[in-house]
């Protein structure tokens, strides 16, 4: 059996899988469908799940 850190096993692999993230969700939706991507995105707030 190898060896998956949790992050990597539990990380979302689907914008629908982040919960509570509307508004940065919705940021990063647009800014791929516009062909916008930036070299950084710097997102703050509490932190959470």
């Amino acid at each position: 059996m190898s060896y998956i850190s949790l992050y990597r096993k539990w990380r979302s692999q689907d914008f629908d899988e982040i919960i509570g993230q509307p508004a940065i969700v919705q940021t990063l939706k647009n800014a791929i469908k516009n062909d916008r991507l930036a070299h950084a995105y710097l997102f703050s707030g509490p932190r959470g799940t």
